[in-house]
């Protein structure tokens, strides 16, 4: 059964760091596109990020450009997402998932709050 696990939230202050760690199991990781999402309070949810298999690109929304980096370790099953100069705005749950939006997880918590 295909399965995301994501972990690595937090409460952070504003300008603040955080990294994101989504562990899967199911399907062929080492083939599969992966990206990032996030569900801002009162608002739908979102893409933020994509890498390919090999991790040759990488696409963000333009929020997040130039302070997220979306990472994968094919051995691992892993994907990451490592956020920097984090703000308000960001405050949301992190989900991982395929390009097919399957089996959601339970998502991390990111607060940025002072």
């Amino acid at each position: 059964q295909v399965q995301f696990v994501e972990s690595g939230g937090g409460l952070v202050q504003p300008g603040g760091s955080l990294k994101l760690s989504c562990a899967t199991s199911g399907f062929t990781f080492s083939t599969a596109m992966m990206q990032w999402y996030r569900h801002p309070p009162g608002k739908e949810r979102e893409w933020v990020a994509t890498i390919t298999s090999d991790s040759g690109r990488t696409d963000y929304v333009d929020s997040v450009k130039g302070r997220f980096t979306i990472s994968r370790d094919n051995a691992k099953n892993t994907v990451y997402l490592e956020m920097n100069s984090l703000k308000p705005e960001d405050t949301a749950v992190y989900y991982c998932n395929t390009i097919y939006g399957i089996n959601w997880g339970q998502g991390t918590q990111v607060i940025v709050s002072s």
